[in-house]
Formats: structure tokens, C-alpha cells, sequence
């Protein structure tokens, strides 16, 4: 598919990079739309997408760093730091969300209506417009390139061009409404919608941070992929997956027939290992061979 190949040719430092550029055009959009109208709501999705500016910079440190090869300090690479941005990433959003809590507080405090708010929706319109297609494929190649970072960045635009949505729907009924304080109310969800992203970005990056195991469905799948294609070992046990950025670490017990020569076990090993690449990508596998007197009787089961 078109969309596929065009992703496939998009490195993660080229992905960062467009980030930013669009982050920097779609906000100086919803910085026109704030100046012609004085909304308030307005102005919290500016502040909104100036973090979006920021984590794309932190994007593009983490990501460089990612890529680094591992080294006498770090034997294990560098991948862990896309959860650090995506962390930071994280929390300045929570911030985000405190500081247009406190703009729609002021602005319940001091209603008014906004000056020239059709012109306010076209720049604002604008800009969704290009955080829509940009969230797409930078979700999709988060998703491709198994990058937190990436996923972490397009989750926040994604959230961005849905505020937008109802932030120009509610926008375009104060002039009929002529209810002031739907601009308060208006920033108040998207401060609440905010704080509610940040949350969830916060927690599925510390949970990769404290080396949480993979969703079932990838577990069964490693499983599987060891049971297929182990033929000529008995069983394996004392499986342990994580998934760090782009790399999987997988490492288990694999049990031979007590007979078995070290060339045939090796020959076997190999096997499994080019399998696993093959389907879950990138991986550091450490595979452990113990004769059969030590099976356990539970875990993978070889299949014929």
C-alpha cells in the first residue's frame, strides 16, 4: 500500500522532525485565532499545542539518543530513554492542563464574547486539519516502529484535533448563544480532556520504564513462535519478555534430550531465534539449554 511504503521510508529522526515543523505551523494557526477573537478557549488550545512544540523537541533528544549502540556503560543499549520522553513528555501536559484550568477560571471570573469568531475558526480549522493528517501517521509509524516516543507524540495530537473539534463547535455558538461563560466552560473541558491524556501517557511510560511484561495477545505469540519451530528440544520454561522501545528482550530455558550433542542444540537454538526475529523484530534472545532431567513439565510444549 502507498501509505505503508511511505511510512517504511520514514526513519523515527525524520518523523521527530516533521513533528516539530508541523507542531510550529499549526501553532502559530492557533495563535492567529486567539489574537482576531480573544477567546479564551482559543488560547488554551494554543497553550495546548506549544507543548506539543516542546515534546517534539524532547521527541527528537530521546530519539537520538535511543538510536545510540550500546556501549561499556549501557550494554544493554540506549531504548530506555524513549519512555524518559515520553515521561516528560507526559507530565508537561498535566502542566498544560493546570494552566488552562487557571484560564478558565479567569475567564468565568470575566465573561466576554469573543471579536470576529468565524475568522477564529478558520485558522483554528486549519490547523486541526494539519494535526489530523500528521497525528495519522505518526501513530501509525509509533505503531510500526514499536516507538514510544512516536505513539506517546501522536496520542497527544491526536487529543489535540479532537479539543479543536469541540472547541470550534462550542466557538461557533457564543455569537448565537451570546452565553459568555461558554468560553470558561469550554476551556474547562479541555483542561479536564488534557489532564486526562497526560495521565495515561504518564502511567503506559512508567510501566515501561519498570519493565512491565508485553500485552497478552505478544506474549502468545513469542509462545507460539517457540513452540513451532523448537522442533527437536522437549519443552521451554521460565519464559521472561519485556519490551523495550523498538527491541524485545526475551530469554528462557530451553530443555534437549539429555543425548543431544552441543552442535544439534545450538543448530535448534538458532532456529528459534531466527524465528523470532523474523516475526517480532529486533530482539536480544539469551536461551538457556538444560538436558531433560530438568524439565519442568509446564511452560512451552514443543510441538512435533
Amino acid at each position: 500500500m502507498p501509505t505503508s511504503r511511505f511510512l517504511d521510508g520514514l526513519d523515527k529522526n525524520a518523523i521527530a522532525w516533521g513533528s516539530l515543523v508541523a507542531s510550529l505551523l499549526v501553532l502559530g494557526l492557533k495563535y492567529l485565532a486567539w489574537r482576531v477573537t480573544g477567546s479564551i478557549a482559543l488560547l488554551s488550545d494554543a497553550i495546548e499545542t506549544i507543548m506539543n512544540v516542546v515534546a517534539a523537541i524532547t521527541g527528537l533528544w530521546a530519539l537520538t539518543v535511543a538510536s545510540r549502540p550500546p556501549d561499556e556503560n549501557h550494554t544493554y543499549g540506549h531504548h530506555k530513554a524513549e519512555y524518559l520522553s515520553a515521561v516528560a513528555e507526559g507530565v508537561m501536559v498535566i502542566i498544560t492542563a493546570l494552566v488552562i484550568g487557571r484560564e478558565a477560571f479567569e475567564a468565568w471570573r470575566a465573561p466576554r464574547l469573543p471579536d470576529a469568531p468565524w475568522h477564529g475558526i478558520a485558522f483554528n480549522l486549519a490547523g486541526g486539519v494539519i494535526n489530523l493528517l500528521w497525528a495519522v501517521i505518526v501513530i501509525r509509524a509509533g505503531r510500526r516502529q514499536r516507538s514510544p516516543a512516536l505513539s506517546a507524540a501522536g496520542a497527544h495530537i491526536l487529543s489535540d484535533v479532537w479539543t479543536s473539534l469541540a472547541l470550534l463547535a462550542g466557538v461557533a455558538l457564543m455569537p448565537i448563544t451570546h452565553w459568555a461563560r461558554l468560553d470558561a466552560v469550554l476551556s474547562s473541558v479541555v483542561a479536564l480532556n488534557v489532564l486526562r491524556v497526560g495521565y495515561g501517557m504518564v502511567k503506559a511510560s512508567v510501566s515501561g520504564l519498570m519493565d512491565a511484561a508485553p500485552d497478552v495477545a505478544t506474549q502468545s505469540e513469542i509462545r507460539s513462535i517457540i513452540a513451532t519451530s523448537a522442533r527437536g528440544a522437549i519443552e521451554a520454561h521460565d519464559l521472561r519478555v519485556r519490551i523495550v522501545g523498538a527491541m524485545a528482550f526475551i530469554e528462557f530455558h530451553l530443555v534437549v534430550p539429555g543425548t543431544m550433542s552441543v552442535e544439534e542444540s545450538h543448530g535448534i537454538c538458532d532456529r528459534i531465534e531466527a524465528a523470532l526475529r523474523r516475526d517480532i523484530g529486533n530482539a536480544l534472545i539469551h536461551i538457556h539449554v538444560e538436558p531433560d532431567r530438568k524439565a519442568k513439565h509446564r511452560g512451552v510444549i514443543v510441538l512435533a
